[in-house]
């Protein structure tokens, strides 16, 4: 026995014939208001809600009450007392930062032809099933010799990267950049000051000043790292599993560390 057949509403065409963009403009013609922009609207909230963190902030340390108050100014001289800092507001207070996010992790992909991405998962076997975790690598600056990397870990991706933002802010330092030949007085630095080595696991990693113009001779990783620190050129030399982003990354803090050591003559 045959089905019986249904009627129903023809569908939308995919692609409008002419006489469908005639109405349509006829309608538009019709009703110009509806025809204007709206208004639109904002992307990023990140700095209005720092702006409103700030202005909630409560301290709960000594040092943070002092900068809350106004009486400690300078980060640098907090990082030169050897003072830490156990409260990230802190230094959103002092200076204007900057961030990005390192890729640490890869997405699934065919024969290991999966794109690098910011978010590395890993997976543990429990009697109950896999649990899943998710870690990622921050970095922040503010171009002008302060940089910091910090590591988040959570079951999902968002909280894993608001710990990382936080760690990175914890784990500021300071950097001093210098020239690559001798330069007017009053000319900015743009390089480091002289070859410094770094170290984390099997990766090292060499820095070595570079003439004005060059650029950032080195990996994309480290070049996160270097251009939120304020150095613009640089040649570098990486050994060892530097596919290892958070070693790569840990070894060039640990370059940039050094470069606040005096020479020894």
């Amino acid at each position: 026995m045959a089905e019986k057949e249904t009627l129903s509403k023809p569908k939308d065409m995919i692609e409008p014939v002419p006489e469908e963009m005639e109405k349509v403009a006829v309608e538009e013609n019709k009703n110009p208001k509806e025809k204007e922009e709206k208004p639109r609207r904002r992307r990023f909230r990140e700095p209005r809600e720092e702006q409103n963190n700030l202005d909630s902030w409560v301290p709960k340390t000594k040092l943070g009450r002092l900068v809350k108050d106004g009486k400690e100014k300078e980060l640098d001289s907090i990082l030169n007392s050897g003072r830490k800092i156990l409260e990230p507001e802190i230094v959103d207070f002092l200076i204007r930062t900057e961030s990005d996010l390192l890729l640490l992790g890869q997405a699934k992909g065919k024969f290991g032809g999966g794109k690098r991405r910011a978010w590395r998962q890993t997976q543990k076997k429990t009697m109950e099933g896999n649990i899943v975790t998710f870690s990622c690598m921050a970095v922040i600056g503010d171009r002008n010799g302060h940089v910091g990397i910090g590591m988040g870990k959570a079951k999902e991706t968002l909280p894993a990267r608001a710990k990382s933002f936080r760690q990175a802010k914890l784990n500021i330092i300071r950097i001093r950049r210098g020239f690559e030949t001798k330069e007017p007085s009053g000319s900015k630095p743009h390089t480091v000051p002289y070859a410094v080595e770094g170290k984390c696991g099997s990766v090292r990693i060499k820095l070595i000043p570079a003439p004005r113009g060059t650029g950032l001779v080195v990996g994309d990783e480290c070049k996160k790292i270097l251009r939120l620190a304020g150095i613009e050129d640089v040649y570098a030399v990486t050994k060892g599993q530097t596919r290892t982003t958070f070693n790569v990354a840990k070894a060039c803090i640990n370059a940039l560390k050094k470069t606040n050591e005096e020479l020894l003559e």
